[in-house]
């Protein structure tokens, strides 16, 4: 029988194209999920409409939770900005990561940096062969130092590296990388471009970017918290004259730098306007990285976390009791009370995570190093105190628990706090009162930490007691004076 070469060319093509799609193929159900981590800055438990809030809507994150797993005991790395942040990017909660508190330095346009040795997330998804970028509130290192987040693990970054400066939403410039972009107009008392309107901007371009290979896209947005100030666009027009207002009158005063004069934050005639107006701007650049992220196809191989750095702040003329901020629970920034530290979370992966599930799994910020590393197929560092939450995502049933969870925060008296269980230990004044008591709550019966039960459980005491004996670690950095206690 004679065949025709052209037709023996032909199955051979067939064959070698057949081969090549079903690599490429396995190629692209192998690529490593991109990952998109959005911190909010004080976003209180309450504040999102899909974990209770009222008196506005946030849709498009309300919408991340229909389509992904919306955690109810999740827990913020701290109770202020730096620490909490410090937490997240170490893997290990605040007796241990290396920036325990809000700590300036003079002489410098930033706060205490990281050390070196610090090993971080962005450094992990770094060796997986992630490329990595943060866009918004740094807060761990000026420009140059060995915190700066170019010398911690990320490729590009984009905002303000100050966290001071980052109360102002018209600075005079952010970073972009280790280059100042000017921003034509704005003098601390002009307000021409907000800054977090530029840095949403990049954080769209850095996935355009970057859509072909994995990426980390770390984006701590500077809303909602204090100063309180929108642009006078739609978004707060929606809220001017919908609450009864109690003005803004009485500016804070705060060194903003070696290089600038004592400002203040404005006064505001609408500051609850202006707080809803800009959670719910936060909401709208959710919806945009959502978007962005379809219109890429790349949807379904994107994971999106959405969390905040801790309770909700009162700075400024907000009024977190005012809008139920905490949901309820007691305390708020600076507290480690509930409303002080427990965190809405929410996390989408399109196939991955089924939709619109709830979990009540106990969790912490510096739990998300070892998932992003079991997600990336890399080890986690042996320092973290973290414990993977990737089979809660997965909905497999060999999720390891928490013997307990710890913080510790070195102002307000010293504060501690450890969550075992059902049961929530916090003691305030550790430092200035060495006879401080511990208090005790049964969150399954008491989420609200009403009743101080310590009196009738001394043996839970004992244990917290020891927990927090062993979880504190000297700091020179922050140092918390328990340590020279005998």
């Amino acid at each position: 029988m004679h065949i025709k070469i052209p037709f023996i060319v032909t199955i051979i093509f067939t064959i070698l194209s057949s081969c090549n799609s079903t690599k490429s193929e396995k190629q692209k159900s192998s690529k490593k999920p991109n990952i998109i981590y959005i911190l909010a800055d004080d976003l209180g438990y309450g504040d999102l409409s899909s974990y209770g809030q009222q008196k506005f809507q946030t849709p498009n994150i309300d919408a991340l939770a229909s389509n992904g797993m919306k955690f109810t005991q999740h827990y913020s790395g701290s109770t202020v900005c730096a620490p909490s942040r410090s937490s997240l990017m170490t893997g290990q909660h605040t007796g241990h990561t290396p920036i325990r508190g809000n700590k300036e330095l003079k002489g410098q346009d930033g706060q205490t940096p990281m050390p070196a040795n610090s090993i971080t997330v962005a450094e992990l998804l770094k060796q997986a062969g992630y490329t990595t970028g943060a866009f918004g509130k740094w807060g761990l290192g000026y420009i140059g130092s060995e915190g700066d987040a170019l010398n911690q693990g990320f490729d590009k970054f984009y905002g303000y590296n100050c966290q001071r400066r980052a109360h102002r939403y018209y600075p005079d410039f952010i970073w972009d990388n280790n280059e100042k972009v000017i921003l034509e107009g704005n003098d601390w008392t002009n307000t021409i471009t907000y800054a977090p309107d530029k840095i949403q901007e990049a954080a769209l371009d850095f996935i355009e970017d970057n859509k072909d290979k994995p990426f980390f896209a770390y984006v701590p947005m500077v809303l909602p918290h204090a100063e309180l100030i929108s642009p006078k666009d739609s978004i707060l027009q929606k809220y001017i004259g919908k609450f009864e207002e109690v003005p803004f009158t009485n500016p804070y005063a705060s060194d903003y730098g070696p290089d600038i004069i004592k400002n203040k934050y404005s006064t505001q005639a609408t500051p609850y306007a202006a707080f809803a107006s800009m959670v719910d701007r936060m909401d709208v650049y959710v919806g945009q990285i959502i978007a962005k992220v379809e219109d890429l196809g790349i949807a379904d191989n994107t994971i999106i976390m959405f969390t905040s750095d801790n309770g909700p702040h009162s700075a400024g003329g907000a009024n977190p009791k005012y809008f139920n901020s905490a949901a309820g629970l007691k305390g708020i920034k600076r507290d480690l009370y509930e409303g002080g530290i427990r965190a809405p979370f929410i996390v989408s992966w399109p196939n991955k995570i089924k939709k619109g599930s709830v979990s009540n799994h106990i969790s912490a910020f510096w739990d998300v190093m070892p998932t992003v590393a079991d997600i990336a197929g890399v080890n986690t560092p042996s320092q973290s105190d973290g414990v993977s939450f990737l089979p809660t995502l997965l909905n497999q049933n060999t999720q390891k628990q928490h013997d307990y969870l710890y913080w510790e925060f070195n102002h307000k008296g010293g504060r501690q706090a450890v969550r075992m269980g059902k049961w929530k230990g916090v003691l305030y004044e550790a430092i200035k009162n060495r006879n401080a008591k511990l208090e005790l709550y049964n969150l399954d019966i008491d989420q609200t930490e009403s009743n101080n039960v310590a009196d009738n459980y001394p043996e839970i005491i004992s244990k917290i007691e020891n927990i927090i004996k062993k979880s504190h670690g000297h700091s020179d950095l922050f140092p918390f004076e328990i340590d020279n206690k005998n």
